[in-house]
């Protein structure tokens, strides 16, 4: 099903003297590509030839036990983080393959590293710049190699799979960092802190003449200081792509309803999970690029390749500019307690209207399905003129704790793991602490999903903070709101974030009774309480009035009592997560 498409302008990189050099994609003619022995071959090689400006290194390893590559290029100075960083050295991040089957970032990130290695001196941009390239981040989706893994792409012969050896989608495991490799991205991210972090994807969906699309933050979210630089990025990447012939988009094409092309456009903002926005939270930038599945192989790589030559004369010319609004970024975070922070987004009512460069289509009932069916015509270019949602509202916002968090020891263990790979500081309470002032959040509803994602129930609350009195237990975790990263800090501890260590399923138990009252009892409960407080049965009264379902359900009404008895767990519903103002 290969089609042939018209590759952008602009030259693929010269074939190097040394053939060891060379990738499978280009032995072949953008046919194949290949298995994950050769990227670490490659990463060897580059450190061999160019020793005073590549080194290779594993930064951790798989669930079936591979080894986690990457290699750190520079001329500006040494190959060690910590010196880098004293320098302000820009350090820009290529990843790779966290999606396996969209290979493209692995080849591509290859060519054009060799290619900026073998520049001559005099115009060498790793003269001023550091790149840090992991060529396959999910290596053992990528070894779970076959020729019909992604069916709506073309080429190459064979590729990877989509999620890790756990069943994971690693793109929805930045907050959570469920996975062993997650862990050590975040730990690899913490020590060697890139100014701007593009992960490579190919997109898929309709079919349409488009090849790229080009998505940065912070645009949207975080730290207001650091957008305009961001709209800056993405607008000079989009028009040196244009300028190259492709047909770039600042928006992800995924249609507002699944297969009709006519319903058009809707602007996102990313949730923490994936690696824009989780990266716009730690006050850096991400560039998130998505070349169209239904162009070659050969065109895909051209334009990753297109796209990662920008990225450098990008991180070039702006590169300590970025440096300076990020440490800026940083410091207003440490002063983020008390200031209202936007947790979630949703597609503004503003509407326009947009021509945008499809192929013709029709779109018939099935019979195979029963629904419609969407066919396209790709010889024939037609223009859709169809709505783009292009305005983002904030739909949930907070604001934040003056002091900190505070999590309860009983679920510290597994979230003191998580904060440690996040690079967020935290300590550990040494002894009790008696009667706190704090905040608690008791939930008024809670409700889990009906199936699991991404390995875990996820839950969602309703319900308020409000002031209590507390005993903190030896071995509570108190995370401080002062420090650079508190954006994931709120994010991981508001209990209605979208991917909050309660949203995630973290806590769930915190909502399972495991105590109850047999009927006759909590009858005999109910009279105890009336005799002793003859207010309740005005209470009462009110209720059985205002509620038809109340009133018919004889569980309900005798749960009305025990929870006003002193017997009942006062600790079911309340969420183990307490804000300290």
């Amino acid at each position: 099903c290969l089609r042939v498409s018209t590759a952008p302008r602009a030259d693929m990189p010269q074939t190097p003297a040394d053939q060891n050099l060379l990738t499978t994609a280009e032995r072949s003619d953008f046919i194949h590509t290949a298995r994950y022995a050769e990227a670490l071959q490659l990463c060897e090689a580059y450190a061999a030839r160019w020793p005073d400006a590549v080194r290779s290194f594993d930064f951790g390893s798989t669930p079936e036990g591979r080894p986690l590559r990457a290699l750190i290029a520079t001329r500006a100075g040494s190959l060690d983080a910590a010196v880098l960083q004293a320098q302000q050295v820009p350090l820009l991040c290529w990843q790779g393959g966290i999606h396996p089957g969209e290979s493209d970032g692995k080849d591509a990130g290859f060519m054009v590293l060799r290619e900026l290695l073998s520049t001559p001196a005099a115009d060498d941009p790793l003269k001023k710049i550091a790149i840090l390239f992991i060529p396959v981040f999910n290596v053992d989706g990528h070894e779970r190699f076959g020729q019909h893994n992604r069916p709506n792409q073309v080429g190459p012969a064979e590729m990877g799979w989509r999620t890790n050896a756990q069943n994971l989608n690693l793109n929805r495991d930045y907050m959570k960092a469920d996975s062993p490799e997650m862990q050590a991205m975040l730990r690899l991210l913490t020590a060697w802190d890139p100014i701007l972090y593009a992960d490579l994807h190919v997109t898929d969906g309709a079919d349409f003449e488009h090849d790229v699309s080009v998505q940065v933050e912070p645009i949207h979210q975080s730290a207001v200081g650091l957008r305009a630089a961001g709209v800056a990025l993405r607008d000079a990447v989009l028009a040196q792509l244009a300028e190259q012939g492709s047909l770039p988009l600042p928006f992800y094409p995924n249609l507002v309803e699944e297969d009709n092309p006519a319903s058009g456009f809707s602007e996102d903002a990313y949730y923490a999970r994936f690696s824009t926005g989780y990266s716009a939270l730690r006050n850096r930038y991400a560039l998130l690029l998505e070349t169209h599945s239904w162009k070659n192989y050969q065109t895909r790589v051209r334009v990753t390749c297109n796209t990662l030559r920008a990225l450098v004369q990008q991180t070039v010319a702006e590169g300590r500019r970025w440096l300076r609004l990020a440490a800026e970024a940083d410091t207003e975070a440490t002063q983020l307690g008390g200031q209202r922070v936007e947790l979630d987004h949703g597609a503004g009512e503003q509407v326009s209207m947009i021509d945008f460069r499809g192929f013709a289509y029709t779109r018939e009932p099935s019979a195979i399905s029963g629904g419609l069916v969407t066919r396209y015509d790709p010889s024939t270019p037609q223009i859709w003129h169809v709505p783009y949602r292009d305005s983002l509202v904030a739909t949930l916002s907070v604001v934040a704790p003056r002091t900190g968090y505070v999590v309860r020891a009983g679920y510290a263990a597994a979230i003191a793991e998580r904060l440690a790979a996040h690079g967020i500081r935290f300590e550990t309470l040494a002894a009790a602490r008696a009667a706190q002032p704090l905040q608690t959040f008791r939930a008024t509803a809670a409700t889990l999903t009906p199936t699991t994602f991404e390995g875990r129930t996820l839950l969602t609350v309703k319900g308020e903070w409000q002031d209590e009195t507390r005993d903190l237990p030896q071995g509570s975790l108190f995370i401080p709101i002062a420090q650079p990263l508190a954006r994931v800090v709120v994010a991981l501890m508001e209990p209605q974030a979208p991917d909050s260590f309660l949203s995630w399923g973290f806590f769930n138990a915190a909502f399972e009774q495991k105590e109850y009252a047999e009927p006759y009892v909590a009858e005999q409960m109910a009279r105890e309480l009336l005799a002793a407080r003859p207010e309740l049965m005005e209470e009462f009264k009110t209720r059985l009035a205002s509620d038809r379902n109340f009133a018919a359900d004889p569980k309900a009404r005798l749960e009305f009592f025990y929870r006003r008895h002193p017997s009942w767990d006062e600790q079911y519903g309340l969420v183990p997560v307490f804000r300290i103002d």
